[in-house]
């Protein structure tokens, strides 16, 4: 079968799926705070949330679809050499989550807006350090090397979707933190550790359109 056609069907399929997901009234909260109820959404954070919005782009390779991640610096103040989305705050001048997305992955990874096509958001994922972020579903027109900005970003990886839905590798770890115990999901992947806040939208995805 021709890549284009699997991929415009997978695509369309995901599309509809989200759709779902958006218009119905039972869509499920998303956050930190869900594996640790005795903990407030914002838990370490006083003032309003604060918006952001990142980017789920999935591309298809000779082996199969596969989603984009970065490895951030580890000179950066927050969340240092941690895996990510590419993504952050929404700008006041942003006309939404999409366009902020859009933005912070062409600054993030050299991706341009016009090469990616947006299927769909996921519920708001609610963070302890206050954030209330939407994760923004692309399909990616591009198969040639993103550029990583080395301010930001150290490198830029994929990962086969089939294995971040696959729920057999959303393991449910824990560390202390001010005295008890939290929890949080992990999906190691060789090398790379993928935890907390990014691993947790990977859940509300596969909850969301595949579970």
């Amino acid at each position: 079968m021709d890549k284009g056609i699997h991929l415009n069907r997978w695509s369309e399929d995901l599309r509809q799926r989200l759709d779902v997901a958006t218009q119905s009234a039972a869509q499920p909260e998303t956050g930190d705070h869900i594996l640790n109820p005795d903990l407030p959404p914002y838990a370490r954070w006083d003032g309003a949330p604060r918006d952001a919005a990142v980017l789920i782009g999935i591309l298809e390779r000779d082996a199969g679809l596969s989603v984009v991640l970065t490895q951030r610096t580890g000179h950066l103040k927050a969340h240092a050499g941690q895996v990510a989305f590419p993504g952050g705050k929404i700008d006041p001048t942003d006309a939404g989550p999409v366009e902020a997305a859009l933005r912070e992955a062409d600054e993030e990874i050299g991706l341009l807006p016009d090469r990616v096509e947006p299927l769909g958001t996921l519920a708001p994922y609610l963070t302890g350090s206050g954030y209330k972020i939407i994760p923004v579903v692309g399909k990616l027109q591009t198969t040639g090397p993103f550029q990583p900005n080395p301010d930001e970003v150290e490198d830029v990886f994929e990962v086969p979707l089939n294995f971040l839905m696959d729920p057999v590798n959303h393991q449910k770890q824990s560390r202390d933190w001010q005295g008890k115990r939290r929890y949080f999901y992990a999906m190691p992947f060789g090398e790379r550790y993928i935890w907390g806040v990014t691993a947790g939208i990977i859940r509300s995805m596969y909850e969301t359109v595949y579970r």
